[in-house]
């Protein structure tokens, strides 16, 4: 169960990153980010404000962690890649996001001294490759001749906080229920949101209200917000950091399909063989062998 609510939740983000690139001259990127937390923050008052105002004496006492981790995953991460798909490629930014699952891992041993196992570490790189064949499409040529720009940066140290996000979760306090800590984390994240989205109107920009960008927003909020961190946080609860993060490799396979199913575009022969290793990963990665058998 745990490995499927990981799927799923790289399938919502997966999601979010091909409608934040489609939509990136329609809706600015903290407009995006704020009403993205802002719709999941109404949706969650229907179930999970009520339990946060009930464990709000433990919500003191794990304020500094609920803080800390809203911070980094709802207010630092989300917009940090709205940020970067308005000046980098769509190849770019899944390519430094890839190295997710090794910051993760690396992050584990910094904080919490959490070792990667020979087969795990052979699990992260094998999907590593999969993932730049498939941004490399098939060629060594391709991937060399990719340059970094500041949208690459702002992934790269995105990338980072989400890594120390995933690492923290080690570190869940027993006592709180998931959907306090969600609600809690999102009120933290949208009060350091708030700030810089004001800047951001008090500069002129703004969106308009059309199907298309209520649609996202709705998108965004729901699937790549609520459901998606209520499923990464459980499953990386249940089995850890380093098991969990081989499977933000499936965003690249992800993304193509739906690169193909919405925007037409096509499936070439470089992205079967890239898509194989990535699953290859994460099966050495999650697969446990039985006691008493080689």
């Amino acid at each position: 169960m745990p490995y499927l609510l990981l799927t799923c939740a790289a399938l919502f983000w997966s999601g979010n990153f091909v409608l934040s690139r489609g939509m990136h001259a329609e809706i600015p990127p903290l407009a995006l980010s704020f009403w993205r937390w802002s719709v999941a923050l109404a949706i969650l008052s229907l179930f999970a404000v009520g339990k946060l105002w009930l464990q709000r004496r433990e919500a003191r006492r794990q304020a500094r962690f609920i803080i800390i981790q809203g911070l980094l995953g709802v207010t630092g991460f989300n917009t940090l890649i709205y940020l970067a798909v308005q000046s980098t490629t769509a190849i770019n930014a899944v390519l430094v996001n890839s190295c997710i699952p090794v910051l993760i891992a690396v992050c584990s041993w910094l904080f919490y001294r959490d070792a990667l196992t020979i087969r795990q570490g052979c699990g992260v790189l094998t999907s590593l490759v999969g993932v730049w064949l498939i941004i490399g499409r098939g060629s060594l040529a391709t991937l060399l001749e990719l340059t970094m720009n500041r949208g690459d940066l702002l992934v790269l140290l995105a990338a980072v906080l989400w890594a120390c996000y995933s690492a923290n979760l080690k570190r869940y306090p027993k006592e709180l229920h998931p959907y306090a800590y969600q609600a809690g984390i999102v009120i933290v994240g949208l009060a350091g949101l708030t700030p810089f989205y004001l800047l951001e109107r008090v500069s002129g920009t703004g969106f308009a209200l059309t199907p298309a960008t209520i649609a996202t927003i709705v998108y965004v909020g729901l699937f790549a917000s609520v459901l998606a961190f209520l499923f990464w946080n459980h499953a990386v609860r249940s089995v850890g950091p380093n098991k969990a993060g081989p499977f933000i490799h499936l965003m690249p396979v992800f993304s193509t399909i739906l690169a193909v199913i919405f925007l037409g575009e096509r499936l070439y022969p470089y992205h079967l063989p890239g898509i194989a290793l990535i699953v290859t990963g994460i099966i050495l990665t999650t697969y446990r062998i039985p006691p008493g058998k080689t």
